[in-house]
């Protein structure tokens, strides 16, 4: 639980710095340089670590891993933010929870009990309601929004996929791979962007870019993908209720953008259902159960 609170804390402020940075930079420039940034950061981690390669079906999931965390959800949010605040993406990434634990069922094997799902559907509904009467949700679905689902869905994908590859990699190990898988691409996608428009921004800016690199692509992944192994991808993935009031905060504090008084309320809900969900245990499939057994002896 410690470590998924602190993967969480270190996402918490994700879209306030993203904002932040395409203020300036180019939003593919921000997508993908933040992952080259990370992926060499990678590359120092796993030489210094001695780190063996993955085998041919580790690759294979590490791949989807590199879709969901580091080009998909970094690409999508930064489209979306060139023109939504972070605030209003705070209501999207409320669902994230959600569709995690939906792909834990699917490509981990869990099997949470009712009651979870009834507890993590009321933390839902508690921030839905929070930002909806705070003023965060305004106007129609423009473009935005459908950059944010799509941005959510990828990475509840690379999430349950890391997490449960953590089992066997290690949290660290876990993105370290899917940065440097990804990172032909993201070098190459980032000189395109560097040359279409060449990046010149604010301290502001480079300050946001610098924590997506360091911190939002690499470091808080250790803990978030580390917490998702020991503890379960559905159980530990409900911490990120909190996130969207976390990230109201940031935006409050960095971006000057309003949040009402109504966040402690809402934050008290959303704390009580996040400790439910973590009173439950989800189900592990017979296999899981039999390997964490043999690996104990």
């Amino acid at each position: 639980m410690v470590l998924g609170l602190l993967g969480v804390l270190s996402f918490s402020m994700s879209l306030p710095a993203t904002r932040a940075a395409v203020g300036d930079l180019d939003a593919w420039f921000v997508a993908f340089g933040r992952a080259v940034g990370a992926g060499l950061l990678a590359l120092a981690y796993l030489a210094v670590t001695r780190a063996p390669r993955p085998t041919a079906a580790q690759w294979r999931r590490l791949a989807v891993v590199a879709l969901g965390v580091v080009v998909g959800f970094p690409l999508f949010t930064s489209l979306a933010l060139v023109t939504s605040t972070a605030s209003h993406g705070a209501v999207v990434i409320a669902l994230l929870p959600a569709i995690t634990a939906g792909f834990a069922v699917l490509r981990s094997g869990e099997r949470p009990p009712p009651a979870f799902w009834v507890a993590g559907g009321a933390g839902l509904a508690a921030v839905l309601v929070f930002l909806v009467a705070s003023g965060a949700v305004s106007g129609s679905v423009g473009p935005a929004d459908l950059f944010l689902l799509a941005a959510v869905t990828l990475c509840g994908l690379g999430y349950a996929e890391g997490g449960a590859l953590a089992r066997d990699l290690g949290g660290a190990r876990t993105i370290c791979w899917a940065l440097v898988l990804s990172l032909p691409v993201s070098a190459a996608v980032t000189a395109v962007a560097a040359v279409r428009q060449p990046p010149h921004a604010s301290a502001q800016a480079w300050a946001g870019f610098a924590y997506l690199t360091v911190v939002s692509m690499f470091l808080g992944f250790f803990a978030w993908y580390g917490g998702l192994a020991r503890g379960g991808v559905a159980k530990i993935g409900q911490l990120q209720l909190s996130q969207p009031v976390l990230t109201l905060a940031w935006s409050a504090l960095l971006l000057g953008e309003a949040v009402p008084p109504g966040a402690v309320v809402a934050a008290v809900a959303v704390l009580g259902c996040v400790a439910l969900t973590q009173r439950l245990r989800a189900q592990r499939p017979i296999d899981d159960i039999a390997r964490y057994a043999t690996d104990f002896r």
